[in-house]
């Protein structure tokens, strides 16, 4: 796994899908098939794809919980 470093962590909680089944869900909120499918046939160039493979990485490995903490420290959830 890349070094994930905290900003990273926190793009997840507010960048949201360009486009496709998910356009404007929150990365952190897409479904783990949908990230699998990305793994297998392959994530998009740049930031895009950068997030959607560290959020696949986390979801893959059973650790989307780490992101609780900050959701809710960052927005009251």
């Amino acid at each position: 796994m890349r070094t994930v470093k905290p900003d990273d962590l926190l793009l997840l909680l507010t960048r949201t899908m360009p486009y496709g089944k998910y356009k404007g869900r929150l990365i952190a909120d897409l479904p783990g098939n949908y990230l699998n499918w990305f793994a297998r046939e392959g994530f998009p160039p740049g930031e895009l794809g950068k997030l959607l493979a560290l959020m696949h990485e986390l979801d893959h490995n059973g650790l989307s919980s780490l992101l609780e903490p900050l959701r809710k420290k960052s927005f009251g959830s």
